[in-house]
């Protein structure tokens, strides 16, 4: 498999000269690769100013299918492979965001192959494409050998257990990717479980998103074994586990590790099962903890009770916590 993607980066190096602006390039490319042209693609491209003071700034260049203001033709794979040819060797593009567009499994054969051959990509969003846990597995693979991707986002496509295990190996190798979006994305509590355990120890990963898992299990397993990350772990500072089925005994077991965790300062758990036992887990843990931020507890069940624990950590102890998000179901 990783041939393939090696074979594929040599086809796509097409060299485009200089001079021409991206959406000369675009349709120079097309016509040598003998692909009709998407003109949703070249009116973004030729809005893309590439003067000197655009390209000391970097660029981030949207071709977002649920794009509103223009009329638009979603990317297809056949397009993503034109677009490697003229992003690859441009320094300038830092970011690419190709959300809700129709890029799938044979589309990630195509930016796995752009992502091992660019070197300037910072961000990178594939938010609800077609990419599936082969897709995933090209993607992921890719990212073993990218030192300059530090963030990209996989909302919404549905890489499953698999995939989302192909992406805790990832991380055991990557040091250099910050920020992690698998919402979504239909993960297992196996690969749940495998990305709580490679984050243990990363020194790089600063926010993931795991919002809605895909979870059969009663016992909370995900949760206490990200608790126990928390414990270890010094480097993550946002973490998002809406829609995790998660319980008075789940919170409480992340409470219990936050009261030595020195680092994070986001914490999601909205759209859970906690009720106000939980609360007060939570009360007791903000009496102590100096760093958490953020907390969202929206679409749990507070009731006044856990109201009360919440006010009184805050009015008498906490002077940390910024943000709090908290609306019953």
């Amino acid at each position: 498999m990783d041939s393939f993607v090696l074979e594929l980066t040599s086809s796509s190096q097409l060299r485009m000269p200089r001079h021409l602006s991206l959406d000369e390039q675009y349709s120079q490319a097309c016509k040598e690769l003998a692909q009709p042209e998407n003109p949703y693609i070249a009116h973004v491209l030729r809005e893309v100013k590439q003067d000197d003071d655009a390209l000391a700034q970097k660029i981030t260049i949207k071709i977002a299918g649920n794009n509103r203001l223009v009329p638009v033709q979603k990317v297809t794979d056949a397009d993503f492979q034109i677009l490697a040819v003229i992003f690859t060797n441009n320094a300038f593009l830092t970011g690419l965001d190709l959300r809700y567009n129709l890029l799938t499994d044979a589309g990630a054969v195509h930016i796995a192959a752009f992502l091992q051959d660019n070197h300037s990509l910072l961000y990178l969003n594939l938010m609800f494409n077609d990419i599936g846990t082969i897709g995933a597995e090209f993607i992921a693979k890719a990212l073993h050998r990218n030192e300059t991707l530090l963030h990209l986002r996989m909302t919404g496509n549905k890489i499953d257990n698999k995939g989302g295990m192909y992406f805790a190996a990832m991380i055991q190798i990557n040091n250099t990717i910050q920020k992690l979006d698998f919402a979504d994305c239909d993960l297992g509590t196996q690969s749940l479980i495998a990305l709580a355990t490679v984050l243990n120890h990363n020194e790089s990963v600063k926010a993931i998103n795991l919002n809605r898992p895909i979870l059969y299990s009663e016992e909370e397993e995900t949760t206490v074994h990200t608790a126990l990350m928390l414990k270890a772990n010094r480097t993550l500072v946002e973490l998002h586990l809406c829609k995790h089925e998660m319980k008075n005994f789940g919170v409480e077991r992340l409470c219990e590790a936050l009261y030595g965790n020195i680092t994070l300062r986001y914490l999601d758990l909205s759209c859970n099962k906690i009720t106000r036992d939980g609360v007060r887990f939570l009360g007791e843990m903000l009496k102590q903890n100096n760093t958490l931020e953020i907390l969202d507890l929206n679409f749990n069940r507070i009731e006044d009770d856990g109201a009360f624990y919440l006010s009184e950590a805050l009015t008498t102890h906490n002077r940390t916590l910024q943000a709090l998000v908290s609306r019953d179901k």
